[in-house]
Parts: C-alpha cells; structure tokens; sequence
C-alpha cells in the first residue's frame, strides 16, 4: 500500500475516532441527566429503563468499534495494516474505505461470520 494511501487511512481512523469518543462522552452525559430526572409513574420507569437499554448497547457498540479502531492504528504504526488477520493476504481498498478498522478480507469475514453463528 502506498504512504498516500495509509495517511488517507489513518486519517480517517482518527477522525471517526474522535466522533466515537465524543459520541461515548454525549451518552454518558446524557445517562447522568437521566438518571437526575424526577420519576412519577410506572410509565417513567419504563421509558427511562427503554433509554437506558438502548444507550447502554450502542455505547457498547461504539466502544468495541473504538477497540477496534485502536488496533488499525498501531497496525499503521507498525506497518502492518491493511493486512486479514485471517489468511493474511492485503484487504481490497475498497472495503477498507468502507470500513477502514476491518480485520478480514471480504472472504474470510464470510468465514468468520459462519463460525461466530455457530
């Protein structure tokens, strides 16, 4: 891969980066605020259980996708990037501009799929 190539990754990979932590920092105000608000009914109980469910599985998402993220980047700083963790051959650019923190090839995240739905 060209140097043109892995600053366009990385750059993205710190950008989408940032906006997940400030993402993960915007729940966890918003889940305090929730948490202050005065609660009258059974109905109120519900609704703020129903957020909390939902803001609970997409911090969790975004922290994975962070994790992720984080191992893109030191792949990058050890030249290693770009590369399936699976058959180690080189990811298309294509998927990589789709989702540039991708640890498989188009083949073997087909492979991975199956194995986890197992």
């Amino acid at each position: 891969m060209r140097q043109s190539e892995l600053d366009f990754f990385k750059k993205m990979l710190e950008t989408r980066k940032t906006q997940i932590i400030k993402n993960i920092h915007g729940v966890e105000e918003e889940m305090g605020m929730l948490r202050q608000e005065e609660l009258h009914d059974d109905a109120d109980y519900a609704v703020m259980n129903n957020n909390n469910l939902v803001e609970t599985a997409i911090g969790e998402q975004q922290q994975k996708e962070l994790r992720e993220i984080e191992v893109s980047l030191h792949k990058l700083a050890i030249q290693a990037y770009g590369r399936c963790e699976m058959c180690e051959e080189m990811i298309s650019i294509p998927r990589l501009k789709v989702k540039p923190h991708a640890k498989y090839c188009i083949d073997c995240r087909e492979i991975a799929e199956k194995q986890e739905l197992r």
